[in-house]
């Protein structure tokens, strides 16, 4: 069996115009990967394969763009890819958003368990073709230690319209990506294609920065206390790229090293619970 490297394989990266995104799809470029860039943004998308070529000397990189606040752009990316059957080696499950007040998408769903959960279940659910016709194949998830903010997914309440508070929201929403890497792990064994989790540490990235002032402002003076994007990072590449990790699933991982999470985020019940859920959410949005 030839031992797994990065070397022209497909890797798409969502959130990959700044931040731990854009580290990590520098560092594999370096690493001869053909890169796909999902953002929000086409001038910073375009932007961004230029620092990668600048940085990683490499041409193998192109932007595609979809706001995953927008569950309808998010079938669109999927549908393209499906459609023109390309090859899918890694996904990197890494956009996301932290917001200090209530906000609900085009969708109806607050905002950070849309971006965050339910755009990623839905990206991850079509692409699963493409992941499963060129295994082995690697699912990354960039969830955080925030899942520490909530104990359980609040089935009945999962816009938190009875009440909603930043940090058990955004945790909430990270809670969500944990249970749904290991239901995914659980459910591809045999396949192939892993599934793992991740913690990146307290980084120093956009995210946020949509909250007014204090959004900006609160990031910047706690910048010298967090890790730079680069060393972020390195968990995802290290998910994305390592022979050691090849076969393993269903894990959470700090500083590339398996770690426990919290209990509750190891609930079965829970995860399979939120498969269903998830399903539920998303109708028809899940037809190939």
């Amino acid at each position: 069996m030839t031992e797994w490297t990065l070397e022209g394989k497909t890797v798409l990266i969502t959130g990959a115009t700044g931040g731990i995104g854009l580290a990590a799809a520098v560092a594999m470029a370096r690493q001869g990967a053909h890169l796909v860039l999902v953002g929000r943004n086409q001038t910073r998308g375009l932007d961004a394969i230029s620092e990668i070529r600048r940085r990683a000397g490499s041409d193998r990189a192109e932007f595609l763009r979809a706001d995953f606040s927008s569950l309808a752009e998010v079938r669109r990316l999927a549908l393209v890819l499906v459609a023109e059957d390309r090859p899918l080696h890694v996904l990197v499950n890494n956009a996301g958003t932290m917001n200090t007040s209530r906000k609900l998408t085009i969708d109806g769903f607050e905002e950070m368990f849309a971006v965050n959960h339910l755009a990623h279940f839905l990206l991850t659910r079509l692409l699963l073709p493409r992941l499963q016709a060129c295994a082995p194949s690697r699912i990354v998830h960039v969830a955080s230690n925030a899942h520490s903010f909530c104990k359980e997914i609040r089935w009945h309440d999962l816009s938190h319209e009875r009440e909603f508070s930043a940090f058990p929201a955004y945790g909430h929403s990270k809670l969500a990506n944990i249970l749904f890497s290991n239901e995914l792990a659980r459910r591809l064994r045999g396949t192939g294609v892993t599934s793992n989790a991740l913690h990146p540490g307290a980084v120093a990235t956009g995210i946020g920065s949509n909250n007014g002032i204090a959004g900006r402002v609160v990031p910047l003076l706690l910048k010298p206390f967090f890790r730079s994007p680069a060393r972020g990072a390195a968990t995802t590449i290290y998910l994305a790229s390592a022979a050691e990790v090849d076969g393993v699933t269903g894990k959470y991982f700090y500083d590339s090293q398996p770690v426990d999470p919290k209990p509750w985020a190891l609930d079965t019940n829970a995860a399979g619970r939120l498969w269903v859920t998830s399903e539920r959410l998303l109708g028809d949005l899940l037809a190939p």
